[in-house]
């Protein structure tokens, strides 16, 4: 909140008041977790601190407390006070999610220049009683206005929405996945990890003796999983290809393999998992901070799409973001300027993807360009250049122009802006499950829950 204008012990009057609202979130409980150094699993969502079987999120005591302090500090007395003495009782705890009002009364002005004041924090919803008390502290010398206070932002590095989607995977049936290659630890892993959460069923195929010596690594158990032999990579793919077609896989998971020996076999002619659409691929991106997961395509399949490619890599997106939830999924296409330049194609073929939509020749989602980066995810960006769109601001979909573009866009928001990407292969019979030897345990399991989603939300379609 703003800093108001502050009131010195001779402005103050007994009997004033001040307060204000404040929802606890459960990034305050990790940032105040941060920065108190208590780590009490008691205070963090996921954990159950006290053993009765069910995670709790509750609020450090210190927390709601702190919200009087906020009051002091911003409102009355204001900025420059200091505090004294603080006799508090706590009464309710605070859950995440509790939305609180703090109020602070002056109820003496004493003789060596303090201010005693009452104190409490109470819940909105049932006007609970979360705290009370007594506070003094010694007002301001000076009476002073502040423009602003700047304070740094803060960005919690949770990656709620891969939480989410892992939660929402895990009650399906275990998705049979046909895994080529995972002949070493990091490739293993990823399965491993999607069976230990009863995402996938992992059929592994591949050198056996590999496969042993990389669940050794791991010191990983592989009993009660198939493995199937394979005397070479290109062998694999196709024995697991043909694990799709004949039904005992639903998916395929990209082991230690070159990604173009898999899809080779994904797109044989006689017995692939080939559609009407080309194959495309998308990163479902976690980015920390951001109000709702980012989806970005292609990064890893089509080099140099034409109108033609990027329509079908637009209508895949959009049917990947329906499965995870995303209703009405809306699609930024972007390019570096958001009007048309015939010059660049980019800019033609974002406005032609847009008429497209229009038209009904892609389904399912809002498509809208071009855009530039900027004005395709900051609302604040987009009115400021005059877009008036449904898309602008608010794109669920960033459509890439080329290969190059949207493999820099993933990269910067994975190492510079910290973000957790699922990679899936999208416009075959099949969810095809792309994981990096430099993607961590969040990334791995959450490609398999995301793969699991839409071969559930596809299940008996053809379209992929």
């Amino acid at each position: 909140m703003k800093i108001r204008e502050n009131r010195t012990f001779a402005q103050v009057e007994v009997g004033e008041t001040a307060q204000l609202t404040r929802l606890c979130t459960i990034d305050d409980l990790y940032a105040f977790a941060s920065a108190s150094g208590n780590h009490n699993p008691l205070h963090l969502a996921g954990y159950d601190g006290d053993g009765d079987g069910r995670p709790e999120a509750v609020a450090p005591a210190l927390w709601p407390a702190g919200l009087i302090a906020a009051v002091l500090g911003n409102i009355l007395p204001g900025a420059g006070t200091q505090t004294r003495r603080v006799n508090l009782s706590f009464h309710v705890p605070v859950i995440a999610g509790d939305e609180l009002t703090a109020g602070v009364t002056v109820v003496e002005k004493l003789s060596d220049g303090d201010l005693r004041c009452a104190a409490e924090v109470r819940r909105v919803s049932d006007n609970a009683l979360i705290l009370s008390g007594e506070v003094q502290v010694t007002p301001p010398a000076k009476h002073m206005a502040f423009d602003s206070v700047e304070v740094p932002g803060l960005i919690v590095q949770r990656h709620r929405h891969f939480d989410a989607l892992i939660a929402k995977a895990e009650p399906l049936e275990p998705m049979p996945t046909a895994v080529v290659a995972p002949e070493e630890p990091n490739a293993l892993g990823g399965a491993l990890l999607g069976h230990s959460k009863s995402i996938i069923t992992p059929i592994l195929v591949g050198d056996p003796e590999k496969i042993a010596a990389a669940a050794a690594a791991l010191e990983a158990d592989l009993s009660g999983i198939e493995v199937i032999e394979a005397t070479s990579h290109e062998v694999a793919a196709h024995k697991a290809v043909d694990l799709v077609v004949e039904g005992r896989a639903q998916t395929l998971m990209k082991g230690h393999l070159h990604t173009d020996v898999l899809l080779h076999a994904v797109l044989r002619r006689e017995r692939g998992l080939r559609t009407s659409r080309r194959l495309s691929h998308v990163f479902v991106m976690d980015v920390p901070g951001f109000s709702r997961p980012i989806m970005v395509t292609d990064a890893a399949v089509n080099i140099a799409p034409d109108l033609e490619t990027k329509a079908d890599i637009v209508q895949n997106a959009i049917r990947l973001a329906q499965s995870i939830g995303i209703e009405t999924p809306k699609v930024g296409v972007l390019s570096a300027v958001e009007t048309i330049n015939p010059h660049m194609q980019s800019s033609v073929d974002a406005a032609l993807l847009s008429k497209m939509a229009e038209r009904g020749q892609i389904t399912g989602g809002m498509v809208d360009g071009p855009l530039a980066m900027d004005n395709a995810v900051d609302l604040n960006a987009a009115r400021t250049k005059g877009i008036t769109s449904q898309v602008a601001g608010s794109a669920d979909i960033l459509v890439a122009p080329n290969i190059e573009a949207g493999n820099m866009v993933a990269k910067q928001l994975t190492y510079m802006s910290h973000a957790e990407a699922a990679g899936i292969v999208v416009g075959a019979a099949a969810p095809i499950i792309l994981t990096s030897r430099a993607d961590d345990d969040a990334s791995r399991l959450a490609s398999c829950a995301v793969a699991a989603l839409h071969a559930q939300a596809n299940k008996g379609k053809i379209h992929g």
